[in-house]
Order: structure tokens, then C-alpha cells, then sequence
């Protein structure tokens, strides 16, 4: 799989998963293994997923820990979205680098302390992206990465949180030519 060594189990989910990928919106393959190397070239420890889904980012994410030695906070709205990933999560033999929230995003992001990720991915309810972004500022380490999908097939509904971003001195940005797009930030 481009250079990823899993084990025949995490393939075997991995190519299941990428057969549904228009009904859960799953990242494309291409973009989940930049997700995967970037997490260990960075050496990630402490990584945040909005929108769960059916966990195939998140196996990817958590493989991608189990080298870093990092471990993954995932959140998810719906509970049958959940119990999916749980099962592919624990196909996978990635349940125990995982914490699973249930619920509105925004109340859940406000619970964790300051500083707490190093690394954050958002595919998610698109108009939120701003939203999650502000909440996130103060969760975020200096040098955290975040990462945000769908940006320019989803462009009108992602357009203030690219301007806010783009506009503020604090951070880095990128926009990267992947399916849906991929918005690459760095908090400086």
C-alpha cells in the first residue's frame, strides 16, 4: 500500500473500507497515506480526528501512532458511525491507541486542556470548520499541524475558515492538491 507495511488483517479492512468510501466520505487513499507519513515525520504524539466516520482514517492515523508511540482522540456525532469504527478499529488492532468522544464536536474540544495535540485532522461538518478551528487554537502545541479536508470541493462552505487562516500571522498554511483538497497548516 505506497510503502506502508500492515499486516494482512489492517490491508484486508483497509481495501473493504475503500469500497465505501462515497457512502461514509472517506478520505481517498492517497490522502490517508500522506495523513500516515506526515504523522511520523513529524513525530506526532497526541493526535485529534473530527469525524470518525467508519474509522478508515482513523486506522490509518492510529498506525501510523503505534510507531510514535502517540495516541489518537477521535470524535464522532453519530453513534452507529461509531459502533462501524469500533468494529474495524478493533479488525484492525488499533482500538488501544484509540479514544473515542461521542458528540457535538465544539462541547467536546472545549473539555481538553491547552496544548494538548500536536497533530489535528478535521472532516467534519464543513461549515463548522472556522468554528472547530478557534476552539482548537488553544488545544494546539506550538509546531502542531492541522490538517483540514475537502477544502476546495467543499470551497463556499470552508471560505471563512481559509480566509481566517490565511490571514492570521500565527500560522502557516498550505493548500494541497488532493482529492477534495487538503488544507496543511502549521501553528507557529
Amino acid at each position: 500500500m505506497n510503502g506502508c507495511k500492515f499486516d494482512i488483517e489492517t490491508k484486508n479492512i483497509l481495501n473493504k473500507l475503500e469500497e465505501t468510501r462515497k457512502e461514509f466520505w472517506n478520505l481517498p487513499h492517497e490522502s490517508a497515506n500522506f495523513i500516515n507519513m506526515l504523522i511520523k515525520i513529524s513525530n506526532a504524539k497526541r493526535v485529534l480526528e473530527i469525524g470518525t466516520s467508519n474509522g478508515y482514517s482513523g486506522i490509518w492515523i492510529s498506525k501510523a501512532l503505534m510507531q510514535t508511540g502517540g495516541k489518537l482522540d477521535t470524535i464522532e456525532f453519530y453513534q452507529k458511525r461509531i459502533d462501524l469504527a469500533i468494529e474495524n478499529f478493533k479488525k484492525a488492532n488499533v482500538l488501544d491507541v484509540i479514544t473515542i468522544h461521542q458528540g457535538s464536536a465544539l462541547s467536546i474540544i472545549e473539555k481538553f486542556e491547552d496544548n494538548t495535540f500536536d497533530f489535528v485532522f478535521i472532516d467534519a461538518s464543513k461549515p463548522e470548520y472556522l468554528d472547530y478551528f478557534l476552539k482548537l487554537e488553544s488545544k494546539i502545541t506550538k509546531n502542531a499541524i492541522i490538517l483540514a479536508d475537502n477544502v476546495t470541493s467543499h470551497y463556499k462552505k470552508v471560505e471563512n475558515f481559509l480566509n481566517h487562516v490565511k490571514n492570521n500571522e500565527n500560522y502557516q498554511c498550505e493548500l494541497l492538491n488532493f482529492d477534495g483538497g487538503l488544507f496543511l497548516i502549521r501553528k507557529q
